[in-house]
């Protein structure tokens, strides 16, 4: 078994964190042991892309059908209540200019947080609104396109540029919270996944764009 510094979560791991946020940081390493590139799919890219178009255009929509499960007073105070602006969200400073290698590796970032976010919110909904099953299905699906987006880039870095650690960071745990502030974290979780998400899109969409 191949020996992992403390601090260093490989690709493989980082997958394996799928229904629990984690608060950690590894570094970004590059060298000769990419797990499993040989294993992209020829569409590789143009699947990427389509995962990206797909939870850009759903994002709203999970955001609105959140905030109405929640009910009173998230729906009437949205501004309020879900303001994002003390959410971490990992930094993104890329752009359409910057290199494609540059730009994957913080798309990695965003999306291995986003996976571990949404797999908070799942949980918290599943034990909160356990009816909800509209809200709960597209919770799981969004999850879902993430992780095989997850899977995609890890392909594309692997493949690529031979980068198979990546410096991450994920939000905060809401175990142990009242139910009001697991709503409110979830609602400015996913209010900022709107933001963020579009403007992903902008900067990754061209860089995937065939040739």
């Amino acid at each position: 078994m191949k020996f992992v510094p403390a601090g260093v979560v490989p690709f493989v791991a980082l997958l394996l964190l799928q229904r629990r946020p984690v608060a950690g940081r590894a570094l970004l390493v590059t060298g000769s042991g990419c797990p499993g590139h040989g294993l992209c799919r020829s569409n590789v890219q143009e699947q990427t892309r389509k995962q990206v178009a797909l939870l850009n255009a759903t994002a709203q929509d999970l955001f609105s059908l959140y905030l109405k499960c929640q009910g009173e007073p998230f729906s009437s105070e949205t501004d309020k209540l879900c303001n994002p602006s003390g959410v971490f969200f990992p930094a993104f400073r890329v752009n359409r200019t910057s290199e494609r290698k540059e730009v994957m590796v913080a798309m990695y970032k965003l999306f291995a947080f986003l996976n571990a976010s949404l797999g908070n919110i799942t949980r918290d909904q599943e034990e909160l609104n356990p009816t909800a099953k509209e809200l709960l299905d597209r919770l799981h699906n969004t999850t879902k396109t993430t992780r095989g987006l997850i899977s995609n880039l890890t392909c594309l870095l692997c493949k690529n540029y031979n980068v198979f650690q990546v410096d991450v960071s994920y939000g905060e745990s809401s175990k142990g919270k009242s139910a009001f502030k697991k709503k409110q974290q979830g609602c400015q979780v996913l209010r900022k996944y709107v933001q963020v998400i579009a403007q992903a899109a902008r900067v990754l969409l061209p860089h995937l764009s065939p040739s």
